[in-house]
């Protein structure tokens, strides 16, 4: 047979009950709260009975002793051993997951095939995005390992944890196990601050009743606050309807183009003063002029690489030629040059001649002047009679 609890068990199973981490679930229909073996057991290890005080032994001095102590309250009704079940998903959720996949690996194929028809060029522009993209995350990561060097070492990581359903369900062997078991708390003590709070609540009504006995001043200072308060609250009121209003008035005027928003927190889930910020938004919803660019600029993308390509080679072609062309005029400059050295020199370009040339960029080579023998003798005789 179990007795009833005595004065220290209360005092234990209370101090565990607002101390010992918690946390709630729902069981056979009903909202519970439930511990783990492993961190009572801490707790009780944490507590003042584990320190021995004088002429007394400490209550917990092992964690064995303290299991020993939790099976004398769970056999004594203050929790209780549950089992945690997994949730099952339904089977139209495991379809709709299958076919997500199924979709994904379609859309994986057709943008491999997609890669696989890009030009070269484009490609090259998407490994240097890749890179600039790769430099911006390792400046990132080189700032993110900054602020890690400057928080404290004994900081714990957080991990990104996905939480999984269950339900706890009543464990056949009711026996308190250190480790990872749970437990369902039975004992649902009044704690001080509900009771303070409770007894707060109890004055303040029985005060208002008594209203009509409150002095003069107190009754018409409450009658101005009374009458502020309901002011405050219907200028609110009156704010979310003219709001709504002149976001109608703005809505219509524009087509729908235009959502403007004064106020934009006054009604949402937030602290009182940041209700009134910021003051105002403005979005634009409309359709922009700029929306056909980026397929003419894809475009010009594309024309330019070949633009380029084709101007390099041209200015290529063109350096080639001249050089050409200087090579040739210094071929016929030599031959000149000699002729000039030696005395058998018979034709000389006159200055009509020179001007032609320089006058006539374009020129067939059939563009010289007939001269007859008896011309060219005498042009050789004045210049045996100057030498």
């Amino acid at each position: 047979e179990v007795g009833e609890p005595t004065k220290e068990e209360n005092a234990v199973a209370k101090y565990l009950r607002f101390n010992c981490p918690t946390k709630s679930t729902n069981m056979i229909g009903h909202r519970v709260d439930y511990f783990i073996a492993s961190k009572a057991v801490d707790c009780l290890l944490d507590s003042k009975w584990a320190k021995a005080k004088k002429g007394d032994e400490a209550l917990f001095t092992t964690r064995e002793s303290a299991v020993d102590y939790c099976n004398r309250l769970l056999k004594k009704q203050f929790f209780h051993r549950a089992l945690k079940v997994m949730k099952k998903k339904p089977e139209k959720e495991m379809k709709n997951e299958k076919e997500k996949e199924k979709e994904k690996e379609k859309n994986k194929t057709d943008s491999s095939k997609e890669e696989e028809k890009k030009s070269k060029k484009e490609v090259a522009k998407e490994e240097k995005s890749k890179k600039e993209k790769d430099k911006k995350k390792e400046v990132e990561v080189a700032e993110a390992k900054k602020e890690k060097s400057d928080e404290s070492p004994g900081t714990p990581k957080k991990k990104k944890e996905t939480k999984k359903k269950f339900k706890l369900e009543p464990h056949e062997d009711q026996i308190f196990l250190d480790g990872n078991e749970v437990y369902v708390w039975i004992y649902d003590p009044v704690h001080l601050k509900t009771f303070a709070m409770g007894l707060i609540l109890v004055i303040a009504v029985i005060t208002a009743t008594l209203f009509p006995l409150w002095p003069a001043e107190m009754r018409v200072g409450v009658y101005y606050l009374s009458v502020a308060a309901g002011c405050f609250v219907a200028s609110i009121l009156l704010l979310a309807v003219a709001r709504c209003i002149l976001f109608l008035i703005i809505w219509v005027l524009t087509g729908g183009r235009h959502h403007f928003w004064f106020l934009p927190n006054l009604t949402a889930d937030v602290g009182f003063i940041d209700s009134f910020r910021p003051l105002y938004t403005h979005e634009y919803k409309g359709p922009r002029p700029d929306s056909k660019k980026p397929i003419n600029d894809k475009a010009e993308d594309a024309v330019k690489p070949q633009k380029l390509d084709n101007e390099e080679k041209s200015y290529s072609e063109k350096k080639e030629k001249e050089a050409k062309g200087e090579a040739e005029d210094e071929e016929g400059k030599a031959p000149g040059s000699l002729a000039e050295g030696s005395a058998g020199e018979r034709q000389s370009d006159t200055d009509s001649d020179r001007k032609d040339d320089d006058g006539s960029q374009h020129s067939n080579g059939n563009d010289f002047e007939m001269i007859t023998r008896e011309e060219l003798e005498q042009h050789t005789d004045e210049g045996d009679a100057e030498e």
